[in-house]
């Protein structure tokens, strides 16, 4: 398969000029050394057996069964059945030079899935037969629904522990050859998407069947903030002495530009930013949640107790970050938002274009605008906001739309120049300062992309959704003259 490709790279090599061209002058060689280049995807869009081998449900299963919800009426049930074809896979991402793969882990509930478990053993030992280091994220959006039904899920204290003990179960059974995790992958996408705007499962909010948007959020958020100290409590207390590993948390923040320099637009754009990683990133680097969303929420924002940030679960687990060779992951949607107001919470009063010009080209997904310098500005932004700490590009990509052609889709030329351009401005970030070091494609494989089902095409291998054939694409190459360079 790398072999039918292979000519549409040439052929694009000798039409840009030399290799420096093709690659933009990038390599290894750019960044510091041990600097990880790798890809990523979750369990629910890429695993598929969501009705065997003893996967219990979760509630995305529940919620794509919704009329309506998502394109097509797409499920998860089959996706790329990398399930069946992990093998193909692990190959084609070391055939590309790429470092380690970031996946998650299906939860269940109750007794083990032991079938599930034996899955995950032969999956990640044979990422380090062939030489591709496992990141495990716990969680994905895809909570067990019976823990929904038993008592609310992420809306109940309950699931604090619950987590911990998934989590315990999970370093104890894998974490002699997982050595990265990831507690929760985008607890901000949970909370607002999941029970503000009902966008994602469960689907709650006050225009929804059930829920309140004005409370639910907030709750949520706490209690995955709490899970994740928990998680990371139960790590650091039993297995990080003799497994040497590290965890951290997976956080997207989209940047948010004024619409202009007057002190309105800049307050609105860092209201935002502290709405948005700032919610998250805050209280876990500094034990309280920001200034703006406590004047903003009032009583509806949850307070951390005294226990809670003095034993051992949020300021006490977080400023040994570097100490303790942890890492806070941050992942950066790279959309540039220009905003004039912000909405508490709902969504914001956003703008794509200033001027009458727009921000950037746009991909595929309504919200994905191609602003590479929105990328230096989100991970400076932390740089400086919080004491820079360790982190990696845990995502970045760009989507085509799903009903391209495979000789279409394999000559990838704007996802080429996208890669391209994201790598130097983070090169120029890292160059500045930045404490990054790591670098994950989003994603692997074109695969099942949540609301938009399969009319979106993510990966850096194409998939034919009827045969789940893969055909590396353009991209693909580019990476692997990026990552296996010397020069």
């Amino acid at each position: 398969m790398m072999q039918a490709t292979t000519a549409v790279r040439g052929r694009t090599e000798r039409a840009g000029g030399k290799r420096a061209e093709w690659t933009g002058g990038l390599s290894r060689r750019s960044f510091p050394a041990g600097f990880v280049f790798g890809t990523a995807a979750s369990a629910y869009q890429v695993e598929g057996m969501a009705l065997k081998d003893g996967r219990g449900p979760n509630i995305c299963d529940a919620f794509v069964k919704i009329p309506g919800e998502i394109a097509n009426n797409a499920t998860a049930d089959v996706t790329v059945d990398e399930y069946h074809r992990y093998k193909e896979d692990v190959n084609i991402m070391k055939s590309m030079g790429f470092d380690a793969y970031r996946f998650s882990i299906s939860a269940g509930t109750g007794k083990v899935n032991w079938k599930g478990v034996a899955y995950y053993n032969r999956f990640i030992n044979y990422m380090v037969k062939i030489g591709i280091t496992p990141y495990a994220n716990l969680y994905h959006y895809d909570l067990p629904v019976a823990l929904e039904v038993q008592y609310g899920g992420l809306l109940n204290r309950k699931v604090v522990e619950a987590f911990a003990d998934y989590a315990d179960f999970c370093f104890k059974t894998f974490g002699d050859r997982v050595k990265n995790w990831f507690s929760f992958n985008e607890p901000r996408v949970v909370a607002a998407l999941g029970y503000d705007d009902g966008r994602f499962a469960p689907g709650r909010c006050t225009k929804c069947k059930a829920g309140n948007s004005a409370t639910e959020p907030y709750i949520v958020a706490h209690h995955l903030i709490l899970s994740h100290a928990a998680a990371v409590k139960r790590y650091r207390q039993k297995y990080q002495h003799t497994q040497k590993g590290r965890i951290g948390i997976l956080l997207d923040f989209v940047w948010y530009e004024g619409l202009t320099n007057s002190t309105a637009d800049q307050a609105a754009a860092q209201r935002s930013r502290d709405f948005h990683i700032g919610w998250f990133l805050h209280p876990i680097i500094y034990g309280e949640y920001p200034k703006t969303l406590q004047v903003i929420v009032k009583e509806r924002l949850p307070k951390f107790t005294p226990d809670e940030v003095h034993m051992d679960m949020l300021q006490s687990v977080i400023p040994q970050l570097k100490i303790q060779n942890m890492i806070c992951k941050l992942v950066v949607f790279l959309i540039v938002r220009i905003m004039n107001f912000l909405i508490p919470l709902a969504s914001p009063g956003a703008a794509d274009e200033r001027n009458g010009v727009l921000i950037g080209n746009r991909a595929n997904s309504d919200w994905l605008y191609i602003v590479p310098w929105g990328l230096y500005k989100a991970v400076t932004y932390v740089k400086e906001k919080y004491g820079n700490p360790t982190m990696f590009l845990s995502e970045n990509g760009m989507d085509d739309p799903g009903n391209v052609t495979i000789t279409q889709g394999v000559h990838d030329t704007t996802r080429v120049a996208y890669y391209r351009s994201y790598i130097t401005k983070l090169k120029e970030a890292i160059d500045d300062g930045a404490n990054c070091i790591g670098y994950f494609a989003w994603s692997l494989l074109d695969n099942f992309e949540w609301k938009l089902g399969y009319t979106s095409r993510f990966g850096l291998v194409y998939v034919d959704f009827r045969t789940l054939r893969r055909y590396p694409k353009m991209s693909a190459h580019w990476f692997r003259d990026v990552v296996t360079s010397k020069n």
